[in-house]
């Protein structure tokens, strides 16, 4: 669901033609929406209940295994753009994005890029929408090893496997469930739960119940990393 349920729900609260859309489970909101709580005067309630990585792929084929952060900065600012200036081919690199304010593009400013500039992209090829069509993209035989794009581990292991892509380590790190827990994994993030003060009490008992232990549990059945410890 987008933010944007919520904002109308706080709007149309009490409405019969909007019933209890007000409780939401999504990655962080960017600050731009944010703001547009703010300005329909809408107070967010947000609480981590899951682990995710935030993960980087290529074509299983590109010999590369591993990126650092700051080379992962360089590629998406504008500064690398052959595979052989990180330990690969002689290639140009293709570097798909999401279109703004996904929840991935929200963590590729937010979470990878910090303070950098993010490149707009090289042109409408490189920007897709839907994480499905990204990693369908990523892993085209056509684009051979050329491209890189992000996405969520979780996507990656449970709704859109590919056998076409590989996931890339960063500073050598895999983000498997060890490396999240203990945010060794330099993309580590959350899947979170919103809320408004207009929540009903049955979904405001849920937004509590899935931080406890047998909420966790059904959490990480679902194949999520857990928020809390063990």
């Amino acid at each position: 669901f987008p933010y944007t349920t919520l904002f109308r729900s706080n709007t149309l609260a009490g409405s019969r033609d909007y019933p209890e859309k007000r409780l939401i489970f999504v990655t962080e909101p960017s600050d731009e929406e944010r703001k547009m709580a703010q300005k329909s005067s809408v107070k967010l309630e947000i609480q981590p209940v899951a682990l995710d990585g935030f993960v980087f792929i290529t074509h299983k084929d590109n010999p590369v295994e591993s990126l650092t952060v700051e080379q992962i900065q360089d590629i998406y600012s504008g500064n690398i753009t052959n595979w052989k200036e990180v330990g690969g081919l002689d290639e140009e690199i293709l570097p798909f994005q999401r279109e703004r304010n996904s929840g991935s593009q929200t963590a590729m400013e937010q979470l990878v890029m910090k303070d950098k500039t993010l490149m707009q992209p090289v042109n409408e090829y490189h920007e897709v929408e839907g994480m499905g069509e990204l990693i369908e993209r990523v892993g085209d035989y056509q684009n051979r090893m050329n491209s890189i794009g992000y996405t969520y581990l979780y996507y990656v292991n449970n709704l859109y496997k590919s056998e076409e892509i590989k996931i890339l380590k960063v500073n050598d790190i895999y983000p498997d469930n060890e490396h999240l827990k203990d945010k060794s994994y330099p993309f580590t993030t959350a899947y979170y739960e919103v809320k408004t003060p207009h929540t009903s009490e049955k979904l405001s008992a849920l937004y509590d119940y899935l931080l406890t232990d047998e909420g966790q549990k059904i959490i990480e059945l679902a194949g999520y990393c857990p928020v809390k410890e063990d």
